[in-house]
């Protein structure tokens, strides 16, 4: 089963040579050529989301907007049609009151944060397994540490298929040696299947700096395979990080 993290970068017609306007053809050609089982978005806004649904024909396209009247971004969830089954859906906010849209922790941004969480079964093997999809505060060490552990807390109390295998995506805005990053250490049944991939923010290759952030955790899967898609065409990249792709099965 191939796998993606992909911040696809907010649209604001901010990037020049690489707005999304000028991205959506290498976009497109890179998603069709992997044929990934599922990508898993962020910084998708409205718009965005529009456009994966119409042009990613052979995915469903799933997730919400983080803000109070479900707009602004998503981090969103594209699963292809003929490879897996959504069973369950849900979307939670990171905050002491996860089911309260736009709600925040009081010590990160302004910007409310959100996970897409998803029970898939895959066609081929008849495995069901659970991914978790966020993008933490770019602004609070300590949001970013509080909604690792909320994430991992509600994993810890699922209900439904509650010891299937589990995959956790995202941008967690985070290097790996950070305190926050530590907390996933702290659950030995979980691999950083991205450990070592090296910079994936690279901001088109300007004066920011560039950094480690977007991450696969993986719990109860053998990772086959890790690869980062730098793609880039005449100075227009895939996006200003680098999608990160991993090929996984079950554990035997």
């Amino acid at each position: 089963m191939k796998i993606v993290t992909f911040n696809i970068r907010c649209d604001y017609g901010q990037d020049g040579d690489n707005n999304f306007c000028f991205r959506k053809p290498l976009i497109l050609e890179k998603l069709e050529k992997e044929k990934a089982d599922i990508i898993c978005f962020q910084e998708v806004l409205p718009h965005v989301a529009a456009w994966l649904k119409e042009a990613l024909s052979d995915y469903y396209v799933i997730g919400c907007g983080r803000s109070e009247t479900l707009e602004d971004e998503q981090v969103a969830i594209a699963y292809r049609k003929d490879a897996v089954n959504l069973i369950q859906m849900e979307t939670y906010w990171l905050s002491k009151t996860p089911y309260v849209p736009a709600s925040r922790y009081p010590d990160q941004s302004i910007c409310p944060r959100v996970c897409t969480e998803a029970v898939f079964e895959e066609f081929a093997t008849k495995q069901v397994f659970r991914v978790v999809n966020t993008h933490l505060d770019h602004e609070g060490p300590g949001a970013r540490e509080q909604g690792l552990r909320q994430i991992l807390d509600k994993l810890e109390q699922a209900v439904l298929f509650a010891q299937v295998p589990v995959i956790i995506t995202g941008d967690m805005n985070a290097e790996p040696d950070s305190k926050e990053m530590a907390v996933m250490a702290e659950d030995s049944s979980y691999t950083n299947v991205t450990e070592g991939i090296g910079i994936t923010y690279h901001g088109y290759k300007r004066s920011e700096p560039p950094c480690s952030i977007d991450y696969i955790f993986t719990k109860g899967f053998v990772c086959e395979r890790v690869e980062k898609w730098e793609d880039e065409r005449g100075g227009v990249f895939l996006s200003d990080h680098y999608p990160v792709c991993a090929v996984l099965r079950p554990e035997a």
